[in-house]
């Protein structure tokens, strides 16, 4: 599909329970959703051949990007994501960007791969975020993150310069078998966590 097609089909006004079933296509160029209101959307086992931006737009339905490959730059700066968003299995082969983006349902990046970085520095969650099994690569930043619904990270794997000052986890904390570098990830790795710690 088109860029063009697919924004066609997003940008209409959201009801509860509406989504564009956009499953395993291909996007032919790089895809500009910035600043746009959106609908929801299922893009499960897409491919985006030349990235996407959707710097300061507002996903008022779900958003999911399940199995999905981008191939180019994934720009979520400043993304509001008003339900849950699911990235998980997903491949970033450009650097991803969540800098400032809002979470107002799950957060899940589940077994997701970052081979260029990744920037979700300032991101704010109100659900539940988890990491589990994630791999990075190249510069990792979540300075001045908050989690408000908890951190799940079993497995993850992040770089051993990943900046995790200034962030502030509220909820559970569960840092089983997560590793930064060749270190095992630990609570006083975060700037603040107010609940209970899983180890």
């Amino acid at each position: 599909m088109s860029p063009e097609e697919i924004r066609d089909r997003l940008i209409v006004p959201w009801k509860h329970g509406d989504f564009v079933d956009l499953r395993g296509i291909t996007c032919d160029g790089p895809l500009d959703l910035q600043d746009c209101v959106l609908t929801g959307v299922d893009f499960t086992g897409a491919r985006f051949s030349g990235g996407i931006d959707a710097r300061g737009a507002r996903f008022d339905g779900i958003s999911w990007f399940r199995d999905v490959t981008f191939d180019g730059p994934a720009k979520f700066d400043g993304t509001s994501f008003m339900n849950d968003a699911r990235f998980e299995g997903s491949r970033f082969a450009g650097p991803a960007r969540f800098q400032g983006a809002e979470f107002r349902g799950i957060g899940r990046f589940d077994a997701t791969r970052f081979e260029a970085g990744a920037d979700f520095s300032g991101m704010v969650s109100y659900g539940n975020v988890s990491l589990q099994g994630l791999e990075a690569r190249g510069s990792v930043n979540f300075h001045g993150s908050e989690w408000l619904g908890g951190l799940w990270c079993q497995d993850a794997h992040l770089p051993e310069g990943t900046d995790l000052g200034d962030t502030q986890v509220h909820g559970r904390l569960w840092l089983r078998n997560a590793r930064r570098g060749n270190a095992a990830l630990e609570t006083g790795d975060f700037g603040m966590s107010f609940g209970y710690t899983y180890l």
